[in-house]
Formats: structure tokens, C-alpha cells, sequence
């Protein structure tokens, strides 16, 4: 099996996740992703697709992530992860989108606008 590349995104952030066959190897940015992600509930994140599929520890992954904070980057490598499982096998495919994972999140931060203090918050207004 030759490596497959697929990308992930969600607010701002971006992954790419390079997938072949091993051992269960999950690196991020060059570092093992539970050294990368503190709680155990982005470490779950990271790992949801593959245990819901039975391959746990049948891939490697390799992840550049970049942008955002730390939840918006687990959920686009989640998404990255899916992709690439179902790029292996479509099999997987009904299983992952039943539980959310093969949808691209599009919420982005709405941008300020000119003459107001943030996206939707006015400067106060001074009767007198």
C-alpha cells in the first residue's frame, strides 16, 4: 500500500495526514500525538475514526497540522483521518458519516466589521 494524503480543516486550522500501513505509529508536527494534545479527550478524537473502523493499530499516520488553537486542530486531523480511511477502504464510509466524521465543520469566526467594536458589538450609543 502506497502512503495516501488527504487534508482536514476546521476554523483555521489545517492538517494534511499522510496514512500507510504499520504499526499504529500516530505522529503530529514530528512529535507522538499524546505528547502533542494534553487530555484525553482530544487524544480520543484523534484516535475515534480508527477504533470505529477496527484499525487501531493497523495504520501510521503522519500529521502536519498548522493554524487555530488545539480543538479546531484535533477535529480537522479527525476529519483528515476519516478521509484517508475511507480512500483505503469505502466500506468505511457509512459507518463514519452515522457518526459525524465525514463532515466538514464550516463555522469560521465572523469577521469584524467597520464602525463596530467586534463582529455583531456596536460602540456604546450616548443619547446626550
Amino acid at each position: 500500500m502506497e502512503v495516501i494524503n488527504t487534508i482536514g480543516r476546521r476554523k483555521t486550522s489545517v492538517a494534511r495526514v499522510y496514512l500507510s500501513e504499520g504499526k499504529g505509529n500516530i505522529t503530529i508536527n514530528k512529535k507522538d500525538y499524546k505528547d502533542y494534545f494534553s487530555t484525553d479527550l482530544q487524544t480520543g478524537k484523534v484516535d475515534q475514526a480508527f477504533i470505529l473502523t477496527d484499525t487501531l493499530g493497523k495504520y501510521d499516520a503522519n500529521i502536519n497540522v498548522d493554524g487555530g488553537g488545539f480543538t479546531g486542530q484535533v477535529e480537522a486531523i479527525r476529519l483528515g483521518i476519516a478521509r484517508a480511511l475511507v480512500k483505503v477502504d469505502a466500506e468505511y464510509k457509512p459507518m463514519l458519516k452515522a457518526e459525524g466524521l465525514m463532515t466538514r465543520d464550516s463555522r469560521m469566526v465572523e469577521r469584524k466589521k467597520p464602525g463596530q467594536k467586534k463582529a455583531r458589538k456596536k460602540f456604546q450609543f450616548s443619547k446626550r
